[in-house]
């Protein structure tokens, strides 16, 4: 893409990779288990839900999850805790597990039947930026319409694919001044 930037915050601008916003408001979206998982209803939470059905416990296989039932066992008894390393593999599974869950959901309620979701753009921060070289640039509102490859890709937790679906289906219709808002301040939506 030729507008794309290539030393972003080098006179010091600050913000994020668009995606990487829209990636934290998909996951605030999808309503992960507020405790942390160091807390031991944090980890039954997560254990759980990765293990209350089959289908479940077969995503947590996929996910990277595997562990004897009897380990299992011993965890959700609390005889024994998991190592770092574990905790780890539990959170990640359970996110995993949870994106493909609610991916479906969440998609129906973004596209709402082609009428899609009004996304804000807030600009990156130039408040540290030398006056000179501050360039004006604008909040702005857009209507997505097609969310399917979006939320396919952090459903997969892919951010490649979720940056050039991202930019490619949803930042270039800005208009020509798309690449200013490649690293944004924050990327607002509702479901």
């Amino acid at each position: 893409m030729p507008e794309r930037n290539i030393e972003f915050g080098k006179y010091g601008a600050r913000g994020v990779k668009g995606h990487e916003a829209v990636k934290r408001q998909l996951d605030t979206l999808a309503g992960f288990i507020a405790t942390p998982i160091t807390a031991r209803r944090g980890l039954l939470a997560r254990l759980h839900y990765l293990t209350r059905t089959d289908h479940a416990r077969a995503a947590a296989q996929a996910a990277g999850l595997t562990v004897t039932d009897r380990t299992l066992r011993a965890w959700l008894d609390g005889t024994r805790s998991p190592s770092r390393r574990n905790l780890e593999r539990i959170e990640q599974a359970y996110r995993s597990v949870r994106r493909q869950n609610v991916a479906r959901y969440l998609l129906a309620r973004l596209n709402r039947e082609g009428r899609g979701t009004r996304v804000e753009f807030h600009p990156v921060n130039q408040s540290q930026v030398d006056r000179p070289r501050q360039r004006p640039v604008s909040y702005r509102t857009l209507n997505v319409r097609y969310w399917d490859r979006i939320v396919e890709a952090w459903a997969a937790d892919d951010d490649q694919a979720l940056d050039d679906a991202w930019v490619g289906d949803v930042v270039v219709d800005l208009g020509s001044e798309w690449g200013q808002y490649e690293y944004v301040t924050n990327v607002g939506f509702a479901a």
